[in-house]
């Protein structure tokens, strides 16, 4: 099996009843694995609730963590729409050709630099600062500040022995409480500057609405877009022919960016809360419990998808569901799919190939299932084309 390879732990379980059960923090969660039940119960939020106490639909739960709410994502309709409909046209903002063009400049710089190096850790080195240089155009803030948030490191909520520390997490609150603050005293046109003037049914958003959206704007999308990243390199340093491929069919680029983003699901699941007794897969659930829409699972479905354990970049039917489903679909995602379109490109155009030189796989536990979503490092060598 090939490095990049991430097999589908969750296959028999799918197939054989449906779901799965695990633990979290002595609460806990019934994981729903097949595409169908999974879109079923994003739709449904009437039974299977968003807003919730803060943290506590994310696996694992992070209500240790934080008091505040994430906006719009902890959020169910009608309240919901209202605030994402604030939000959203922000978020569209990566379709601008301007936008593009500086994304583009952005990724071309750091493709050019790792081609002039013997070898590069890809996640620290290559992923991590592609994802927070993009952040600033996100943001709309200057380019230098993406230096702050490399710092961090590649997570945000987790350190190297605690999967959820919330001193690390402190780090970002209090950051985010500090450009609030700036703000407050000089109005810009950057997000903060954006959110802090704007109004849901006539009234502006408090403080802690502003950092609810900050948080999720900077957690949400950072180890996710980092995963796809990765992988996607991974994946083309053991299939060149598909950078050749891409190199010669460059319209196809789409198509493959949602086909990379199927099969490695950067985001393992996201939880609900039910709101009544209810029955998922034959399976009762009681009300006030957690139940978990594993799209990684869902994603591989094969009563959804053909070959769904191997890349197919052309594939036609792709109903994936990686950036989540319904009206809570990831409010990122066209952020996110820009940064992959503009790296594929340059990847295909500058690049002849990669070569895995180390790595080290990161694997998720979730009760019986052992799930790769990457990689804790990676290095490799790129070569240019000539």
């Amino acid at each position: 099996m090939k490095k990049s390879a991430l097999p589908d732990p969750f296959e028999q379980a799918r197939v054989e009843r449906g779901y799965g059960e695990i633990n979290d923090q002595g609460d806990p969660v019934t994981m729903l694995l097949r595409l169908k039940d999974v879109r079923k119960c994003a739709h449904n939020w009437k039974t299977f609730q968003s807003g919730a106490a803060p943290g506590r639909i994310v696996v694992p739960s992070e209500v240790d963590i934080r008091e505040t709410r994430q906006i719009p994502f902890e959020l169910d309709p009608p309240m919901h729409g209202k605030y994402r409909a604030l939000v959203e046209p922000w978020f569209r903002r990566p379709l601008e050709t301007e936008y593009q063009e500086k994304l583009s400049q952005q990724i071309n710089d750091i493709v050019d630099e790792v081609l002039t190096t013997d070898s590069v850790e890809v996640v620290e080195e290559f992923s991590l600062k592609l994802q927070s240089r993009a952040l600033t155009l996100l943001l709309n803030i200057p380019y230098e500040e993406a230096e702050t948030w490399i710092s961090w490191g590649t997570h945000v909520f987790r350190s190297e022995d605690d999967p959820l520390d919330g001193e690390k997490a402190a780090i970002l609150y209090d950051y985010i409480d500090e450009q609030i603050d700036q703000v407050l005293e000089n109005p810009g046109d950057d997000l903060y500057s954006v959110l802090l003037a704007s109004e849901v049914e006539g009234k502006k958003l408090t403080r802690e609405e502003v950092k609810g959206v900050m948080i999720l704007t900077f957690a949400g999308g950072r180890d996710t877009v980092i995963n796809a990243v990765t992988n996607s390199v991974a994946y083309f340093a053991e299939h060149p022919e598909s950078l050749q491929y891409l190199r010669n069919k460059p319209e196809m680029i789409g198509k493959a960016v949602e086909e990379l983003i199927r099969y490695f699901a950067p985001l393992t699941h996201m939880g609900r809360v039910v709101t009544g007794d209810t029955e998922v897969c034959g399976h009762a659930v009681k009300a006030d419990s957690r139940v978990s829409l594993c799209w990684a699972s869902a994603n591989r479905d094969a009563a959804a998808f053909e070959n769904p354990n191997e890349i197919v970049l052309d594939r036609k039917v792709n109903p994936h569901v990686s950036f989540g489903f319904s009206h809570h679909n990831c409010l990122g995602a066209t952020h996110a799919r820009q940064i992959l379109k503009t790296l594929l490109a340059v990847l295909s155009e500058k690049v002849e190939s990669i070569n895995i030189l180390d790595y080290q796989e990161n694997i998720e536990e979730w009760g019986e299932f052992r799930r790769k979503v990457g990689y804790d490092s990676i290095t490799v060598k790129f070569s240019a084309r000539v």
